[in-house]
C-alpha cells in the first residue's frame, strides 16, 4: 500500500500531558477552574478538532517532569524550547504568551520535506 498524506489547517500543535491532566482529575484550569488544560487552552485559542483547526491542542504520554499541581505542555513546531510547567489556576492568556502562541499572527509559510 502506498503511503498518503493528508491536508490539514494546523499552523501549531500543542501537547499537554494526559497523566498531569489526570492528576489535577480533569481540573483546575479555566476561569472557574472547572477545566483540563487541554479543554481550557483550546477555548483561550479558539482551536478546534480535526484538520480543520487553526491551532491543535492533543494529548500525549508522559514527558517524564511530573510536576505536582500542574501540567506540562509544549509545542510541538519548537523542538529546542523548555516545557511549560502549568500549575493549578494559570491564567490562559499568560500560558498562552509562555507558549508563544499569537493566534492573530499570520501562519508561515508550508514548506514540503522530501521528494515528491
Amino acid at each position: 500500500m502506498p503511503l498518503k498524506s493528508a491536508k490539514t489547517n494546523w499552523r501549531d500543535v500543542v501537547l499537554v500531558c494526559r497523566k498531569c491532566q489526570r492528576k489535577l482529575d480533569g481540573e483546575g484550569f479555566g476561569p472557574d477552574g472547572d477545566r483540563p488544560l487541554k479543554k481550557a487552552l483550546r477555548k483561550t485559542l479558539k482551536a478546534g478538532k480535526g484538520r480543520k483547526a487553526g491551532v491543535v491542542v492533543m494529548e500525549t504520554d508522559c514527558f517524564d517532569v511530573c510536576p505536582k499541581n500542574a501540567v506540562v505542555a509544549a509545542r510541538a513546531g519548537r523542538p529546542h524550547a523548555p516545557l511549560l510547567v502549568v500549575p493549578r489556576g494559570a491564567a490562559m492568556d499568560e500560558v498562552r504568551a509562555a507558549l508563544d502562541l499569537d493566534i492573530d499572527r499570520p501562519a508561515p509559510p508550508m514548506r514540503l520535506v522530501g521528494g515528491g
